[in-house]
């Protein structure tokens, strides 16, 4: 029987997320810029997971932890521990990838939340209702249906000045469909976390698996439309997009089994929200326009971050009343 999770770890997951939603909206920026000065959201997306590859082939095989988990990778997959189609969660990280080089340019990092957000939520709450993760079951709770809308509401009211261009909603089909596909990626990942017992092998897998299907994309691509517009750019933090994603996918892996996908989605959120809000201010671009609804918006954010921490909390406590357990 698995011992019960304390407040303190759950609280301390929902902080580690937070820190990776801070690492997927600086990512979003650099590959947005990126695809735009290569003129190819795909070749950016290559570059991205390819580089985020390239660090991962040195630290898995350099650690003993990553070593061993390659080692219950294959004997897992050889037993029928793993699921082939539990290692494909690297897909939907390429997908999501290739919609910030290809859409963020033209639909602001604004609009590309607010349409990942939407898909995400909902995404989140069917995966945790169909227990496709490693927590299992979380059924679908006021508590916790009240946060994933409480965030979609907040991101709108974040960035509701920039929802008026029916082109820019139109291509926001992309993110939306990414945001779908980020809740079942954080799932399956989450299980080759805890068949390996090793977040190095399961962030290793995501970016093997997503790099080969974007390579495959990329030859696809050259042979029917040729090589890509653009040069390479010569900044050095144009090509950190791949490493940050590392940190992302290395938080999301080791963490959702003690918060569920839909808290681990909802933190990775609050954190987007609050990196894009930080990138606007101390590094703002000619896009960048924080208003005070884009701070309120933020803070609502955390708030249904909160609303749904606290709501399974209770949950729980009130579970543990009703059969006799301990009551404080």
């Amino acid at each position: 029987m698995s011992r019960p999770i304390s407040a303190g770890r759950r609280t301390g997951a929902v902080g580690l997320a937070v820190v990776g939603g801070v690492a997927v909206a600086v990512q979003s920026r650099i590959n947005g810029e990126l695809g735009g000065r290569l003129g190819d959201g795909l070749t950016a997306a290559v570059i991205s997971f390819g580089l985020g590859l390239l660090v991962l082939a040195v630290l898995v095989p350099a650690s003993r932890s990553g070593r061993r988990g390659l080692a219950a990778l294959r004997h897992a997959l050889r037993t029928g521990a793993l699921r082939p189609w539990q290692c494909l969660g690297g897909a939907c990280g390429a997908f999501l990838v290739f919609t910030q080089g290809a859409t963020v340019g033209t639909l602001g990092v604004a609009v590309f939340t607010v349409a990942v957000v939407a898909g995400q939520s909902g995404s989140s709450l069917a995966v945790d209702r169909a227990g496709i993760g490693p927590g299992g079951r979380q059924p679908v709770t006021a508590a916790r249906l009240t946060g994933a809308v409480l965030t979609v509401a907040a991101v709108l009211l974040a960035v509701g000045d920039r929802l008026s261009d029916p082109a820019a909603l139109g291509l926001a089909v992309l993110p939306l469909l990414a945001g779908i596909a980020v809740a079942w990626q954080q799932a399956v990942n989450g299980w080759v976390r805890v068949i390996t017992d090793s977040t190095l092998t399961a962030t290793g897998v995501n970016f093997a698996v997503g790099t080969l299907l974007l390579l495959a994309a990329f030859a696809v691509s050259v042979v029917l439309r040729g090589r890509p517009p653009g040069g390479l750019p010569a900044e050095p933090w144009l090509y950190l997009g791949g490493p940050v994603g590392v940190v992302f996918i290395a938080v999301a892996a080791a963490v959702v089994r003690l918060t569920g996908v839909l808290l681990l989605g909802l933190a990775t959120i609050a954190g987007q929200i609050v990196g894009a809000v930080l990138l606007d201010v101390l590094f703002p671009t000619a896009a960048s326009h924080p208003h005070a609804t884009t701070y309120l918006g933020a803070l609502l954010t955390i708030a249904a971050v909160a609303v749904a921490a606290l709501g399974g909390r209770l949950g729980t406590l009130t579970g543990h009343r009703r059969r006799g357990g301990p009551r404080g």
